[in-house]
């Protein structure tokens, strides 16, 4: 089975990008399933229930989010109609919307997980993420073999012991949140492929793939103002997961495909 996943789409612009090239993307790669970081495709932070309905349509299979997942009021509502959203399987389980999941493909069923990590959220106090995850693989690997680990956190150092943690019993662990994609990928000797982060999709000339001015200016007087999305140099950033029957990976790549086109969101609509 090969695996897509699409770094985190921010805003309108990173919305773009996966509808002018996602499809080319699948094709060319011969693409079986797609799991996207959908974390802050709504103004950069949480996702909306259009935007995650239509990323839907644009062939996106899974869309994980992290602690923005209940940003967006509308989505609360849609988490437990929306099989395709998975929240972070830590929060409290009477929460709205599921964190695991396990889909339906041409060549398989994969299990997907999402984990928000400890570290850095100071507004979220959630179950202990290494102490939960066997419970979780246990419960998925019931119907399938083939399980992705989508761990959003903040620091390089938890995201590795996530790593070494999870190694052998997930097919790969890639990390989210930080929006930055690193050049660590690999496949353990266990099976397990892994990536620190899997990137962002957007602007390229932005501050997480914001407009840079305010975000900078958020950071100079702690003012707090409405982001925006950047618009220049849009690219998508993913990673390549070849997985085989047994749940073991034998290959990670990393994606980076320029996108054409695009324009500025003073309309509202990009």
């Amino acid at each position: 089975m090969r695996i897509l996943y699409v770094g985190e789409i921010v805003g309108k612009s990173g919305v773009f990008c996966v509808k002018t090239l996602l499809s080319d993307v699948i094709r060319d790669h011969h693409i079986d399933f797609v799991i996207a970081g959908g974390d802050g495709a709504t103004g950069g932070y949480g996702t909306g229930k259009n935007h995650a309905v239509y990323l839907h349509k644009l062939g996106v299979d899974v869309l994980a989010g992290g602690e923005c997942i209940y940003y967006k009021r509308d989505m609360v509502g849609h988490l437990s109609n929306a099989s395709y959203v998975l929240r972070p399987a830590n929060y409290p389980p009477q929460n709205p919307g599921r964190g695991t999941g396990v889909y339906h493909s041409k060549v398989g069923d994969v299990g997907v997980i999402v984990l928000l990590g400890q570290a850095g959220f100071d507004r979220v106090h959630l179950r202990n993420p290494f102490s939960y995850l066997r419970q979780l693989v246990e419960r998925v690997a019931e119907t399938t073999r083939i399980i992705v680990l989508d761990y959003h956190a903040n620091t390089t150092a938890e995201k590795n012991a996530m790593f070494s943690h999870a190694d052998g019993t997930v097919s790969a662990v890639i990390g989210s949140h930080t929006k930055v994609m690193t050049s660590d990928e690999r496949v353990t000797p266990n099976g397990t492929a892994v990536i620190t982060d899997a990137g962002r999709t957007g602007s390229l000339d932005s501050v997480g793939r914001l407009e840079p001015a305010i975000e900078i200016g958020k950071f100079l007087t702690r003012i707090p103002e409405r982001s925006r999305a950047a618009w220049k140099r849009l690219e998508l950033q993913a990673v390549i997961l070849d997985i085989r029957d047994d749940g073991r990976a034998s290959r990670i790549e990393r994606l980076r495909v320029p996108c054409p086109g695009g324009g500025d969101d003073r309309n509202g609509n990009g």
